[in-house]
C-alpha cells in the first residue's frame, strides 16, 4: 500500500475532515476547501496561497513561510510534550492512571500507539 493511500484511508472523511470532499473539507475543491485553487484555497499558487512559493506562502522556505525551517519569532510552546510521548513519560514517573487516560483518549480518536 502506498503511503498516500495509507494516510488518506486513515484520515477523517466526515464534515471538516482532512479527507472530506464536501464544503470545508481538506479535499474540497470549492471555496474554502483545502484543494481549492483560487484565492483563499489551500492549493492557490498566488500570493498568500498554500501552494505559493513567494513570501508568506505555504510553500515558501523563507521566514514567515509554511516550509520555513529556521528559528521562529513566535514558536509554539506547550507545557507538555506531544500526547503520545507525554503518556510514555508519565508511565516512567509512575503516573499510570494519568497516562492511561491519555492513551484511552488517543485510541478513541483512532491514534495508533
Amino acid at each position: 500500500m502506498s503511503t498516500a493511500k495509507f494516510w488518506i484511508r486513515n484520515m477523517y472523511t466526515g464534515p471538516g475532515g482532512g479527507a472530506y470532499i464536501g464544503p470545508g473539507g481538506g479535499m474540497y475543491t470549492g471555496p474554502g476547501g483545502g484543494a481549492y485553487t483560487d484565492p483563499g484555497g489551500g492549493m492557490y499558487t498566488g500570493p498568500g496561497g498554500g501552494a505559493y512559493t513567494g513570501p508568506g506562502g505555504g510553500a515558501y522556505t523563507g521566514p514567515e513561510g509554511g516550509m520555513y525551517t529556521g528559528p521562529d519569532s513566535n514558536p509554539y510552546m506547550a507545557i507538555h510534550p506531544p500526547f503520545p510521548l507525554f503518556a510514555i513519560e508519565l508511565h516512567k514517573l509512575g503516573m499510570h492512571k494519568e497516562a492511561n487516560m491519555i492513551e484511552i483518549a488517543l485510541r478513541n480518536i483512532r491514534w495508533k500507539l
